[in-house]
């Protein structure tokens, strides 16, 4: 059985239907550079950072609270800032991944 014809496994074949739509919707696939590569290595570095950081202020805060809706309160704000800083990672690079 060659691998062609070999079983795909569901993340396969979802990549490949991805792949196929994006021909029919005229995207083309285009490999990263080294220098892309590398600069979205360092903007995931980067934002990990700051996520760790802010996971440790944050655990900091709800050491000092005993009360449940201001624990609440925390923990909706440390949610918006995660979902902020993600946000922020997330545009940069794909702005590196469409830079030529």
């Amino acid at each position: 059985m060659s691998d062609e014809e070999a079983p795909k496994s569901a993340y396969e074949l979802a990549l490949e239907r991805l792949r196929r739509k994006d021909r029919e919707e005229g995207v083309e696939e285009r490999p990263l550079t080294d220098e892309q590569r590398a600069r979205i290595a360092d903007v995931r570095r980067v934002y990990d950072a700051r996520l760790a950081e802010r996971e440790i202020l944050h655990q900091g805060e709800l050491r000092k609270v005993r009360e449940l809706e201001e624990r609440d309160k925390l923990e909706e704000q440390y949610r918006r800032e995660r979902e902020r800083l993600a946000g922020e990672r997330d545009r940069k690079i794909e702005e590196l991944r469409r830079r030529d």
